[in-house]
């Protein structure tokens, strides 16, 4: 069975990383008896301001995009639906703040090691848009290291350290020096690009022709 690698270039920040992925988890389930598939996380930050402190995200987002709380409301609130047909937990996504993912992506690193990458990332999304907690928080950050079931005292030592910062920052270069500017992105054996959380079936389609050595240009 042919194997596919899937490099995930995301932010725990991103609402459609989070969507994306399981939109990507869909189409792995439906090619599960014809290809098989490696995935690698790679850091993005949306926010990399270290020191600002967290904002209210409707406020944030209606500055940054140039329109109104209540036109970054809707939007969110289509996001939210979007993620209940997943099963994704968006419960409280309009109520999170801005934070910094820095030190999360730092423990994604260290979970990476441990092939739990995943599962970490995912306990991070329902962190962040389920219960709005501040994931730039090291206790919050612990907690759900340890909800994913790992070693929660030595995340704090990971966390305590500068331990993966090189790993982060590198990563975030090698992608950005690459022309990637916006999350989430798939780069599938490292040829590929699809861009943004596309739907299950095009993510199928786009697999196959990839693995069937039928795609001779980037998808976009």
């Amino acid at each position: 069975m042919k194997t596919l690698q899937i490099d995930i270039v995301s932010d725990i920040a991103c609402p459609w990383c989070a969507i994306g992925f399981a939109r990507l988890e869909q189409a792995m389930q439906e090619l599960a008896g014809e290809l098989s598939f490696r995935i690698e996380w790679h850091a993005f930050e949306l926010n990399p301001d270290e020191s600002a402190q967290g904002r209210p995200i409707l406020e944030a987002l209606a500055e940054k995009y140039g329109s109104t709380q209540a036109e970054m409301e809707k939007a969110q609130a289509g996001m939210q639906e979007a993620a209940r047909d997943l099963g994704l937990d968006f419960t409280r996504m309009q109520e999170r703040r801005t934070c910094n993912t820095f030190d999360a992506h730092r423990l994604l690193k260290w979970a990476g090691e441990q092939s739990r990458e995943t599962d970490l990332m995912k306990a991070f999304f329902e962190a962040y848009f389920g219960h709005a907690e501040n994931i730039s928080d090291h206790e919050v950050l612990v907690r759900y290291v340890e909800s994913a079931g790992l070693d929660g005292t030595r995340a704090k030592e990971v966390l305590d350290s500068d331990d993966y910062a090189d790993a982060v920052r590198k990563d975030e270069a090698r992608y950005q020096q690459a022309g990637i500017s916006s999350v989430p992105a798939f780069i599938i054996d490292q040829q590929y690009l699809i861009s943004g959380a596309q739907e299950p079936e095009y993510l199928v389609q786009a697999l196959r022709q990839i693995a069937s050595g039928e795609v001779e240009t980037q998808q976009g």
